[in-house]
């Protein structure tokens, strides 16, 4: 605080470093674990290589895993459309347009989580 004031900045708290984390965080999802998710259920199960009962979408562990993968890249989503919007300059209010974007992503965390606690 001493260090803020001899610089003469103010200090100032914002969401922005969530938004941040969040959007790092759904980026490392996207890359790592949605490619593997597709070549299972997109090639292993249709091909016949292992089988899905359903049973396993019951199991704590892989409703986490389901959560994940589905809320953090809606966050990496909304901050990436976010800015590019912005940085396009097409005119579109920031306000209404934030609150589309994480919203939309909030939206969608609370939607994944009530259906996977539902199963």
């Amino acid at each position: 605080m001493q260090h803020a004031s001899r610089l003469n900045v103010t200090p100032t708290k914002n969401i922005e470093p969530l938004w941040w984390g969040l959007f790092s965080a759904g980026g490392v999802v996207a890359a790592f674990l949605v490619p593997i998710h597709i070549g299972i259920f997109g090639f292993a199960v249709p091909l016949g290589w292992i089988t899905d009962t359903g049973l396993l979408y019951r199991h704590w562990l892989v409703k986490i895993y389901l959560f994940v993968l589905i809320s953090l890249p809606l966050y990496h989503w909304a901050h990436r459309f976010y800015f590019a919007v912005n940085d396009m300059r097409l005119g579109v209010p920031r306000k209404p347009l934030a609150i589309f974007c994480y919203g939309g992503a909030v939206v969608g965390t609370v939607a994944a989580a009530l259906v996977l606690l539902m199963v």
